[in-house]
């Protein structure tokens, strides 16, 4: 499924001559982009407009990029971008802890910045267009117990208690259980989920599986659903639920 050329943007980004240089590129490739420089003005107009996509810079006047996205994050579901400086690795991780969908460093690489608005947006066009059919198949369940993963409706239900994940949690967990019982490795999940290979720095499978733990109640400093194997990878239990 092809992602909305005229998709619209959201760019939050206090540099002006930057936010121009990302305006003006995007434009080019046909989305519509609206440019906000404070992060307390982004807040009214991500709630007001509803953008298809935010990118979102990590420091900015009124409130910084962080707090916007923590914020938003109970309202707005669709995917937001963090725009990070190279020294601020603690950025990268808070900022997906917030509940951030991806992130990019400085400078600013147009090809890449395209790449990653493309890759979210085609898969949130099939999140909202499965969730609209409430489409259900056999093959597309899997069941441990209590357990209950559908992937058409990209639904979770534990225990009879339907469990609230964002999409891309969704994806990684789909992705390890459809590999139950099987060591899968950061590279694996990288390359398979963001459509690049691991470099050794992404930080954001980790973070997705913290999330995906606290949700399915595992214990976070002993998980035994989904358990870290040293130096392997994830392997997600299949008798535990």
């Amino acid at each position: 499924m092809e992602a909305q050329s005229n998709a619209h943007i959201l760019l939050v980004e206090d540099d002006i001559d930057l936010a121009d240089w990302i305006a003006d590129y995007l434009k080019a490739k046909e989305f519509k982009v609206t440019i906000c420089h404070r992060g307390d003005e982004a807040v009214e107009l991500i709630q007001s407009l509803n953008p298809d996509i935010v990118l979102l810079d990590g420091m900015l006047p009124g409130m910084d990029g962080l707090d916007v996205c923590k914020t938003v994050r109970a309202s707005y579901f669709k995917p937001i971008i963090m725009i990070t400086a190279r020294d601020e690795e603690i950025d990268e991780v808070l900022g997906l802890e917030m509940g951030a969908d991806d992130y990019i460093t400085k400078p600013v690489r147009a090809r890449v910045l395209l790449t990653r608005i493309r890759k979210l947006l085609q898969r949130q066009a099939i999140f909202e267009q499965e969730s609209d059919a409430g489409i259900t198949k056999v093959e597309g369940l899997l069941q441990f117990n209590g357990l209950e993963i559908n992937e058409q409706a990209r639904s979770v239900t534990l225990d009879g208690d339907s469990i609230k994940i964002s999409s891309n949690e969704f994806d990684v967990l789909w992705f390890l259980a459809c590999k139950a019982g099987q060591v899968v490795s950061r590279k694996e999940l990288v390359s398979h989920l963001r459509g690049f290979d691991y470099d050794g720095f992404d930080r954001s499978i980790d973070l997705r599986i913290s999330r995906l733990r606290k949700k399915l109640k595992d214990d976070s400093s002993e998980p035994f659903r989904i358990k870290t194997i040293w130096g392997k990878g994830y392997l997600f239990a299949n008798d535990v639920w």
